[in-house]
């Protein structure tokens, strides 16, 4: 009985002995699952937007000679390559094209999938739930399938060459998306509010005016800022129905117009993709609050 209380207390010593390898809240662990992936992550993600920045601002010395030069720093910068992209060819022009394109498109996409959002998700009608389910399948469709169908119709309607071509076929792709996007928000709206409104007498229109739509501001900010890329960034479309030179977007200019032959001029083509980028980073970066909300699904009261 002596021997056995008397080796109780050794085992207990030896079982708290045992230290634990990494505690969840240790600063190892957090370095290793937090610190480490996330700066990776900035890394890789901010890596092209220096890359474009050094290559713009270097001569062309030190964009070819690799072994008297760090490719990764600037020795003598200069704003050669941004004054020939903005007084030698037409980028003021691609840009203001490509904005005005870009705005209109998600302008008119944005009123189509606001009044198709609202139909499927609130006006109960028979085959709602395929009808949103045939405009996801809709967004899934590749550009290249609407290709033909959409240039031919392009041309009977005489937009060849002209930035109504493009206003008119990007919402092709852009309101499916967008009106996916506004009917999983219309669901997180309580539709309380409306009934009671329908009670005082309001009619559909007043209550998508003046409770729906100021409560889906997120959701549609979002719409918008999505709308807002893919225009901005596209590419088919624009190379297929833009032959200009001076009416072409930024994505198709500073591929073909910036390339001679086999000649590419790096110092101008990071120079336009780098202020090509910077209205949409911007337009990101004034929003993105109401961006988070939207993929969140909250309603902000």
């Amino acid at each position: 009985m002596t021997d056995a209380t008397a080796g109780q207390p050794e085992t207990q010593s030896t079982a708290t002995v045992v230290p634990e390898k990494m505690a969840w809240d240790s600063r190892a662990r957090r370095m290793v699952t937090i610190y480490v992936p996330l700066a990776c992550f900035v890394i890789i993600l901010l890596f092209p937007f220096y890359w474009m920045t050094i290559t713009s601002f270097k001569p062309n010395a030190e964009l070819y000679d690799y072994k008297r030069y760090n490719p990764f720093l600037i020795d003598s910068p200069t704003l050669d390559h941004i004054y020939k992209l903005l007084f030698e060819t037409a980028y003021p022009r691609w840009l203001m094209t490509t904005m005005l394109v870009a705005v209109c498109a998600t302008f008119l996409s944005l009123q189509s999938s606001v009044l198709a959002a609202y139909a499927i998700q609130r006006l109960r009608f028979k085959g709602s739930q395929y009808v949103g389910l045939g405009i996801y399948l809709a967004y899934l469709l590749p550009p290249s399938i609407l290709f033909i169908p959409l240039a031919t119709t392009v041309y009977q309607l005489g937009l060849f060459d002209t930035p109504f071509a493009l206003i008119l076929t990007y919402p092709t792709f852009l309101v499916p998306f967008c009106t996916w996007l506004l009917i999983g928000y219309f669901k997180s709206i309580p539709y309380e509010l409306e009934e009671c409104a329908l009670i005082d007498g309001a009619t559909r229109l007043q209550i998508l005016r003046r409770i729906t739509l100021p409560l889906a501001v997120p959701g549609l900010i979002s719409a918008g800022i999505f709308s807002f890329t893919l225009s901005w960034n596209e590419f088919i479309y624009s190379l297929a129905f833009i032959q200009s030179g001076e009416k072409k977007t930024v994505p198709v200019a500073i591929l073909t117009e910036l390339v001679s032959g086999d000649v590419y001029q790096w110092g101008a083509l990071m120079a336009g993709s780098l202020l090509g980028s910077l209205p949409v980073a911007i337009f990101y970066s004034f929003f993105v609050d109401y961006y988070v909300s939207s993929l969140t699904g909250a309603v902000e009261e």
